[in-house]
């Protein structure tokens, strides 16, 4: 029973992001400032600023670490899944791979994480528009930040973190040469966005359109699986 009760206020009380405390500071600040005139904002503010703290909010996630397994970099939902040819600053060519976009909403948890085991080969930013992120053209027209990365077998696996309609600032804490394992966090976005995974050719998504995929624990692919694309339906 005290376990868990302990597990439920672990589960609402989790770490947040120290890049969020100031956010968090800055609607605290407005809420006292405005509702000292009009005391209504108090309780808006304080929804506000309760809302900030919940959308910066840093948890911990059990990952599965059997080698080939490709976990989800995003909480949110499987956008699409569709051929397409890589970020061209990342330099893997033109040839069209599977790329699965999950979108997050603002009440998802922004804290990316590594989707694989491997070494950063290549970060490359670019600006961009602020289009919403569910769009397909906001991979290539909204603001970005793209990382390669090299698998242990030699193969690369790129990774997309597209700026969405409200996000404004995407950041990133890792290095060109860094080794990360798969669920490491490595970046993180402000405000509503969206993540990009291109698989390897040849290897299928374990995923589907609509499904709901959480960071650092869904298996979106297997590297080491030769099934086909799988298929879902509403029931």
């Amino acid at each position: 029973m005290v376990s868990s009760i302990i597990d439920s206020v672990r589960s609402v009380l989790v770490p947040i992001h120290p890049e969020g405390w100031r956010f968090v500071g800055i609607f605290v600040l407005v809420t006292v400032i405005v509702g000292a005139f009009w005391t209504p904002f108090l309780f808006i503010g304080g929804v506000l600023s309760a809302w900030c703290t919940y959308f910066f909010r840093n948890p911990d996630r059990i990952t599965p670490i059997r080698e080939g397994l490709v976990i989800s970099p995003a909480d949110g939902v499987v956008q699409m899944i569709e051929p397409a040819a890589p970020p061209a600053e990342l330099e893997m060519g033109n040839a069209p791979l599977t790329r699965i976009s999950i979108f997050m909403n603002v009440f998802n948890v922004h804290v990316n994480r590594a989707p694989v085991d491997g070494r950063i080969e290549k970060l490359a930013y670019r600006q961009g528009k602020f289009l919403n992120a569910s769009l397909d053209k906001a991979s290539e027209h909204n603001e970005r930040q793209s990382v390669r990365m090299k698998l242990a077998d030699g193969r690369d696996i790129a990774f997309v973190q597209i700026a969405g309609l409200v996000a404004r600032r995407i950041l990133i804490w890792v290095e060109e040469g860094q080794k990360l394992g798969a669920g490491e966090r490595f970046g993180l976005i402000r405000f509503g966005s969206r993540v990009d995974v291109y698989l390897p050719d040849g290897v299928s998504p374990v995923v589907c359109v609509g499904q709901i995929a959480v960071a650092g624990e869904t298996v979106i692919a297997d590297l080491a699986a030769a099934e086909p694309p799988r298929e879902g339906e509403h029931r």
